[in-house]
């Protein structure tokens, strides 16, 4: 099993740190469908120092979720010792994850994210410092390289072993793909067999096979689900159930997929009030419906709802509807001649 520092998980499957995703309405049921590990998104150091509201809020961990992982973000080491600070003395969190794969312009011109994977030594530095300071277990997030010319992958992670560092997760795409293109399961196998620290393998693991083939080629402790959970957190217990009986269970039913989108919304109205969640929770309806038969044409209609029963109205007529069409086509192939021929 994956353990980290003295946090044991219960398997080897880890919900990544999604942006805008990761609050504890999606964890929760992350957590129910029995994902090992939930990684909370990642919050800056500065605006955990500077404590306001949103921010708090973002800290929050139900008791439910654990173990789980809050990820920060930044790159001035005192600030960056200090939100650690907070989240080791004022968090019920488990583990204190560091941040340096996030692609995005406006995180890197800050030093942070993924700009540390051109450098080693502040890698050491930065972890070194943050790990001296709390007594909860640090990790890293972080990507194989910054392009295709710096890949120091190796480096970095021994880097951040050195420094205490107890696990690294590896995403196997250069800060320069961003999302495109195919992650390097290479890249990882050779983080894995350079350190003896705990290694999460990241990147194209879209279906329970894919996690298994990671982990047979690697041999990571460890696969992480990001965009393949997005609508879609049967695909972690589907991954959970497969890597431990090798039993690959069916998809869910719509009736299923809309039953739990509608407790995520719920869980989001909670959370946020209505106005802000039901606004978010268009993003998510769209990859909860993803692949279900006529969904395209509701999708220009939840964009454009923002009250809770008005979205649950649409979504239970779209269930209605889908039983309808499949009920006229069982009747209509019991009809043909094909069938009577039978």
């Amino acid at each position: 099993m994956l353990k980290i520092g003295d946090i044991e998980m219960k398997n080897q499957v880890v919900l990544a740190p999604m942006a805008g995703v990761c609050n504890p309405a999606f964890r929760l049921i992350a957590k129910e469908f029995g994902t090992g590990l939930v990684c909370a998104e990642m919050v800056s150091d500065k605006a955990i120092i500077h404590g306001n509201k949103r921010t708090r809020e973002m800290l929050f961990v139900d008791e439910r979720e654990k173990p789980l992982s809050l990820q920060i973000f930044g790159g001035d080491r005192e600030s960056l010792v200090e939100a650690a600070k907070v989240v080791d003395q004022e968090t019920n969190a488990d583990i204190i994850d560091i941040n340096m794969g996030c692609p995005v312009p406006k995180v890197t011109k800050c030093d942070a994210g993924a700009r540390w994977l051109l450098d080693p030594n502040k890698i050491y530095e930065m972890v070194s410092a943050v790990v001296e300071s709390v007594s909860k277990p640090v990790t890293v997030k972080m990507r194989i390289g910054w392009d295709s010319e710096h890949i120091y992958a190796v480096e970095n992670a021994r880097a951040v072993e050195r420094a205490g560092g107890q696990a690294v997760s590896v995403h196997g795409r250069t800060r320069e793909q961003l999302y495109t293109g195919h992650a390097n399961w290479d890249i990882i196998k050779e983080v894995k067999e350079a350190v003896s620290i705990p290694v999460i393998g990241n990147g194209d693991v879209a279906s329970p096979e894919d996690a298994r083939r990671m982990l047979d080629l690697t041999n990571c402790d460890g696969v992480m689900i990001g965009r393949g959970a997005l609508g879609n957190p049967w695909m972690l217990y589907r991954t959970i159930e497969y890597l431990q009986t090798g039993e690959l269970l069916p998809d869910p039913s719509p009736e299923e997929k809309i039953r739990i989108a509608i407790l995520h919304m719920d869980r989001l109205v909670a959370l946020k009030g209505e106005a802000v969640a039901v606004r978010e929770m268009r993003k998510h309806l769209a990859w909860y419906l993803k692949g279900l038969k006529g969904s395209a044409r509701i999708k220009d209609v939840i964009m454009e709802e923002t009250k809770r029963d008005d979205m649950v109205r649409i979504l239970d007529q779209f269930v209605s509807q889908l039983h309808m069409v499949d009920n006229d086509e069982a009747s209509t192939s019991a009809a043909s001649p094909a069938a009577v021929a039978q």
